[in-house]
């Protein structure tokens, strides 16, 4: 796949700047660009190239938008609902050995009101559904994310170690296991099984947010199964974020910065499915 490609080629610190060029708005504004240098040349093919790239633009920016993308070209799991909770809280109090897996989303490495990196909506958002889960469910949580790709700064923390400092510093529940070591969702994968394993787990229920949940899922049981192709560690999907905006038509269809963040998550698993089929 080209994506594992590029890592070992020693790519893998372009995969910030491609993913860049290749995400909303940017495609859209090149499009508009381009039309409107064609503005003398070709007026008419100038004219719908700029429209073209506006609406792009306006539509890459807008939470309906990224809502659709969702639902229409990744195959999401749905939610885990109140008896499959209930279930998993029984097995756990069976004796099953169970682990709860929030994926890293993100570090703000210059958040100056901070001591340290702070975490990213997405990090966040993953972390506090994962604890809430694991109150509920009496299932122990694990965190996994290092320094991704872009970050070049060994100062910067890895992300599990950040959300191991804000679960118990700031929810009061610590984790029992942090992976810190992995710079993509494939390494999250084989990072943390090989974490697991030796604790006897026999089954995950991974966090992520829906929209990351397929390549995740893919990742997470391609590794259990390289690890023990006889007994695989099982992996359960455990998605959130996936609720439409509980806001007017109006305003899911205007551009805002929370439609935008949705939408370049919901367009990098697009391309991330379209590169590394399998």
């Amino acid at each position: 796949m080209l994506a594992d490609w590029m890592t070992a080629a020693g790519f893998g610190a372009l995969k910030p700047a491609i993913s860049a060029l290749l995400l909303p708005p940017v495609p859209f504004l090149l499009l508009a660009f381009a039309g409107a240098a064609l503005a003398r040349r070709r007026p008419r093919a100038s004219r719908w190239l700029v429209v073209a790239g506006i609406a792009g633009a306006w539509l890459g920016c807008c939470s309906g938008a990224a809502r659709w993308v969702e639902e229409r070209w990744l195959d999401e799991p749905s939610p885990l609902n109140a008896a499959e909770r209930a279930t998993l809280k029984a097995r756990a109090a069976a004796g099953q050995t169970l682990a709860i897996v929030v994926l890293g989303g993100g570090l703000d490495a210059r958040a100056s009101e901070y001591p340290a990196a702070d975490l990213r909506n997405a990090s966040l958002k993953r972390l506090r559904y994962g604890l809430w889960l694991g109150r509920e469910t009496g299932i122990p949580v694990a965190a996994s994310g290092g320094r991704g790709w872009a970050t070049s700064d060994v100062a910067v923390p890895a992300e599990a170690t950040r959300m191991a400092e804000v679960a118990r510093g700031e929810f009061g529940l610590p984790l029992r296991w942090v992976e810190a070591a992995s710079r993509d969702t494939h390494e999250n994968a084989t990072g943390t099984l090989a974490l697991l394993q030796p604790a006897g787990v026999r089954e995950v229920l991974l966090v992520t947010h829906g929209s990351h949940m397929p390549r995740a899922l893919r990742e997470f049981r391609a590794a259990a199964a390289a690890q023990s192709a006889s007994s695989p560690i099982a992996i359960t999907p455990a998605p959130m974020g996936q609720a439409w905006p509980a806001d007017s038509i109006v305003t899911r269809w205007t551009p805002s910065g929370a439609g935008l963040e949705r939408m370049q998550l919901a367009m990098h698993e697009v391309l991330g499915r379209m590169i590394d089929r399998r």
